[in-house]
């Protein structure tokens, strides 16, 4: 145990006692929450993390889609200290600048695709999409075109928990009475999930359906007022949603047409999630006009997001010299940050990361895949080391199991028990390791997860629910 858990130190009871007494999580369920409290995280190393007690976990999370290097790296605790030392903050606003942040922009430009060359330093993900909202207006305004303000986005989509993205994203769960969000110009279309096609629809006239709704809701609001399309290019946090071969092309190339800028929401797909640096064009032959990412950015060692945007809209912003870009955040371009960032990328190319992650993530997808022979497994989908399995109570029919019930929760609660984590998100369950993960790590989260699902069935089905 660390120095945290020394003698006369506090417990593990304690630190569980002033969490529950003094902590607001984030998503903070508060019945659950007063009741049971919280697992309290000790130490990580690898793919592994153990808690306050000392019980050791696979993390098949990944801590939240962003520990992509593994835990426990002596190398990133090194660069950070020696940073930290060495300038522990530097402002970046108008004019100030230090050499992580340029030597980090100058990589990020060298990954992304085509003429993404410019960068933006942000605190995460939500407030890259924060930004690129608010650039798309500044971008539109300054091509002359200012009523192109609003933008479009889809159901099931995470983007967020600011107000902004949040507004933006429209996910099952995330939108409750108690809060408010924008909804004038924010407009949402439908979701690529073919696992919920309209009934005889293949996937071909599935594409061509959701490419009509994206051309009839321009239609409908008037191409000459949206400025901005955003898609996240595997819906992550709404399902691990992967659209129909062509979709995404089709929906960029519609977005040229009518001068809408492209936002690809990058967060959980960039930084080697399904064996890239950047999903859209390599994965799915898109060229965006913004990129935004975070998590696997920085292996979540510290807080950095970015927005990536291209040479023209540069171009266009800073046409008129006397122009301001009034946004940013204190901790923009922070230089430990951004020397941790360097130090990841470097450990990922040198290891081969992404190679690994296209490696054992093909063997990942089909040991998942398998899972579609047990009772109430309606689907599993995903693409390398991002995989959802959506739990149902009549596979025949996709119909879903009450949502009292929540039997993702069971599922995860039982695996845990047997040492993995996996995310519960209401009836679903989704997994994201470390890009470091072995086949033998693989087998491990396959065996114990089918065991989760059958010992959670036939819970369910004692105490009888109908599963068929």
């Amino acid at each position: 145990m660390t120095a945290l858990f020394a003698k006369n130190g506090p417990s593990p009871q304690d630190l569980w006692q002033m969490d529950r007494d003094h902590s607001l999580h984030p998503w903070a369920n508060f019945g659950p929450f007063e009741k049971e409290g919280s697992l309290i995280m000790a130490r990580g190393e690898g793919c592994h993390v153990w808690d306050a007690e000392g019980r050791r976990y696979f993390d098949a999370v990944g801590g939240m889609w962003c520990t992509n290097i593994g835990l426990g790296r002596a190398e990133i605790g090194q660069v950070m200290a020696e940073q930290a030392v060495r300038l522990g903050f530097a402002n970046s606003f108008v004019d100030m600048a230090n050499g992580p942040s340029a030597l980090l922009g100058a990589k990020l430009a060298s990954l992304a695709p085509g003429d993404l060359n410019r960068v933006h330093f942000t605190t995460g993900g939500s407030t890259a999409v924060d930004t690129a909202y608010r650039m798309v207006q500044y971008y539109q305004t300054c091509m002359g075109r200012p009523a192109k303000t609003q933008v479009i986005a889809r159901q099931s989509s995470y983007h967020g928990s600011t107000y902004l993205s949040q507004s933006i994203g429209l996910r099952d769960g995330d939108r409750v009475e108690q809060f408010r969000y924008k909804e004038s110009g924010i407009h949402h279309i439908s979701a690529p999930n073919f696992y919920r096609a309209p009934d005889g629809m293949d996937k071909a006239a599935f594409c061509d359906h959701l490419v009509a709704e994206f051309e009839a809701k321009i239609a409908e609001v008037g191409a000459e007022n949206i400025g901005g399309f955003f898609a996240e290019p595997i819906q992550a946090s709404g399902g691990v949603i992967v659209p129909p071969e062509g979709y995404l092309p089709r929906m960029a190339a519609i977005c040229r047409k009518h001068d809408i800028l492209f936002i690809a929401d990058e967060v959980v797909t960039a930084f080697g999630r399904t064996g890239h640096w950047f999903a859209s064009l390599d994965q799915f032959g898109i060229q965006p006009d913004m990129i935004t990412c975070a998590k696997g950015l920085t292996s979540g060692y510290i807080p950095l997001g970015a927005l990536i945007f291209s040479d023209r809209i540069w171009a266009a912003m800073a046409a008129d010299g006397d122009r301001w870009f009034t946004s940013g955040f204190t901790y923009s371009g922070h230089p430990v940050s951004c020397a941790v960032a360097l130090k990841n990328i470097e450990i990922m190319e040198r290891e081969d990361l992404l190679g690994n992650a296209t490696r054992v993530g093909g063997y990942f997808e089909r040991r998942m895949a398998a899972m579609k022979a047990l009772p109430m497994v309606g689907d599993v989908r995903g693409s390398k080391l991002m995989v959802c399995v959506e739990n149902v109570a009549d596979k025949a029919r996709k119909t879903l199991l009450p949502q009292d019930l929540d039997v993702g929760k069971r599922i995860s609660d039982v695996a845990e028990g047997l040492g993995l984590l996996v995310r519960p998100m209401g009836h679903l369950n989704v997994m994201s390791p470390p890009l470091i993960i072995t086949e033998a790590q693989v087998d491990f989260v396959a065996e114990v997860l089918e065991k989760s699902i059958r010992q959670v069935a036939d819970g369910l089905v004692r105490g009888g629910v109908a599963l068929s």
